[in-house]
């Protein structure tokens, strides 16, 4: 029975080049966790949380999912931001999409997937209630791009509307709620221009970055 050995040994080489760097790592690493932010992103793999950051294990909680979808009825997700507010004490919370995912692109065209045409019909609610700001894109990437930036404001905006969040802020934690997009042709991290601490923030930022999203300013 194939064992995937080849990742074993990847693992361990892995492991020996940390220790051989820092002696103490793995250590340190077991006896705690405290991040200082949850990055809720897509599954794509060619998004990894923590790296395109430059950051080390330990230092970011995250959650993904097909097109970085944040639905008030997904427990999982829901229970990933729980832990991180409640117990982690997080202090922001960053909704990460990419310009071409796959996920996106799948929501707006006709074909049946299966299965996942039900969560992608979360991505599809977003194209049709910003369905003129993407009749105007000149041409199907472009406007797969537009959609890609579009929801993260809806789920950066989503998150801000859990009680979860909502809770945290009634009670005056500070948790900053983020709407970041990354292009895998540079590398590169976008702000899309929302931020939001609390409920009014949250609104008019909605506003400023589906403003910057129209203009393209976020590119």
């Amino acid at each position: 029975m194939d064992s995937l050995p080849e990742l074993f040994a990847s693992n361990r080489a892995w492991a020996a080049k940390i220790t051989a760097r820092d002696p103490a790592f793995f250590d340190r690493l077991s006896r705690q966790q405290n991040p200082r932010y949850l990055w809720i992103g897509c599954s794509d793999s060619r998004v990894p949380a923590n790296e395109i950051v430059g950051m080390q294990p330990g230092e970011m909680f995250v959650h993904r999912n097909v097109a970085n979808v944040v639905v008030h009825t997904d427990l999982n997700c829901l229970a990933v931001v729980q832990y991180a507010i409640d117990v982690l004490r997080v202090e922001h919370i960053i909704v990460c999409g990419h310009y071409g995912c796959g996920g996106v692109q799948a929501a707006t065209e006709t074909r049946p997937l299966g299965l996942i045409d039900n969560w992608l019909r979360h991505v599809q609610d977003v194209a049709e209630h910003h369905h003129q700001m993407l009749a105007e894109c000149r041409g199907d990437t472009v406007r797969v791009d537009r959609l890609c930036a579009l929801n993260v404001l809806e789920q950066a905006a989503n998150v801000c509307r859990t009680t979860v969040v909502q809770d945290a802020w009634r009670r005056g934690q500070r948790v900053t709620v983020h709407g970041w997009i990354y292009r895998l042709q540079d590398g590169l991290l976008r702000n899309l221009g929302f931020s939001a601490l609390s409920v009014a923030e949250a609104a008019a930022s909605y506003t400023a970055a589906l403003k910057r999203i129209a203009s393209s300013e976020a590119d």
